[in-house]
C-alpha cells in the first residue's frame, strides 16, 4: 500500500484534535494532561472530565502499553476493510494510564491476548495523516 492509494476512512480533524494528529505525523503520541490533577485524557474537550479544570498541556507519552481488551472482526462493516477480514481491534492501556483503541500489526489474530506488551507503530497513510497502531514489544 502506498500513501496515494489509501482508501479507508480517515479521521476528521478539528482544532481540538489537531495537536494529537500533528504529533502522530511526527511519530509521537501526545494527549492532553490536566495541569490541576494531572489526569491524562483521550477526549479532546476543553475541560478535564475528572476535576473540571480548563488548564492542560499536551504531554508526550512513551507509546508503550499492554493490550487491555481485544476482538476480531469477521464481518464487513465498511467495504474498505473487506480485504482485511478477519482483522483485530485492540484496546491498549498505555503505561501512562490512558486507553486507545486501534489495530495491531505484525501479530496474528490467534496470538492476541490480554496482557500482551505492545509499542506504538506509526503508519503514514497520507501526506497529512499518520495512524497510530501497535505492534508486539519484544521485552
Amino acid at each position: 500500500m502506498t500513501m496515494q492509494n489509501y482508501t479507508k476512512p480517515l479521521p476528521l480533524i478539528d482544532e481540538r484534535s489537531k495537536p494529537f494528529w500533528d504529533a502522530a505525523k511526527h511519530h509521537l503520541i501526545q494527549l492532553p494532561q490536566c495541569k490541576t490533577c494531572e489526569n491524562i485524557r483521550t477526549q479532546f474537550e476543553d475541560f478535564c472530565p475528572k476535576c473540571g479544570s480548563e488548564l492542560f498541556i499536551w504531554k508526550t507519552l512513551s507509546g508503550n502499553g499492554t493490550i487491555w481488551s481485544h476482538c476480531v472482526f469477521h464481518q464487513k462493516y465498511f467495504p474498505e476493510f473487506a480485504k482485511d477480514l478477519p482483522y483485530g481491534v485492540i484496546m491498549v492501556e498505555l503505561d501512562e494510564g490512558p486507553r486507545l483503541i486501534s489495530n495491531i500489526v505484525n501479530q496474528g489474530q490467534a496470538q492476541l491476548k490480554v496482557g500482551l506488551r505492545v509499542k506504538a507503530y506509526f503508519e503514514d497513510v497520507t501526506d497529512e495523516i499518520t495512524l497510530i497502531k501497535f505492534t508486539p514489544r519484544n521485552e
